[in-house]
């Protein structure tokens, strides 16, 4: 059986490659994975306001079909959106 030293050096070059790869998706995606960020935590936040605060004595599997109901608003907000800006 063949084991590895845990003080053999790593080979430098995958993990220069990997962070080279996760450098550069971030530096083109940034500005989606901002929108996708600000659009979960308002759509948590409005969830989590409206179920402590309105229906309070509502169910916890309205909480989640709430929640899940995100995943929809947001294809919904974001195809809408850039519908406007063809226009």
């Amino acid at each position: 059986m063949t084991e590895t030293d845990p003080t053999d050096p790593i080979d430098d070059s995958e993990e220069n490659a990997l962070v080279d790869r996760l450098r550069s998706h971030v530096s083109e995606n940034r500005t989606g994975m901002f929108q996708d960020l600000v659009f979960a935590v308002a759509w948590v936040t409005v969830v989590s306001l409206l179920f402590d605060h309105v229906f309070v004595g509502a169910p916890k599997w309205a909480f989640y079909l709430a929640m899940i109901g995100g995943i929809p608003a947001y294809f919904g907000f974001f195809i809408s959106l850039e519908a406007a800006r063809e226009r």
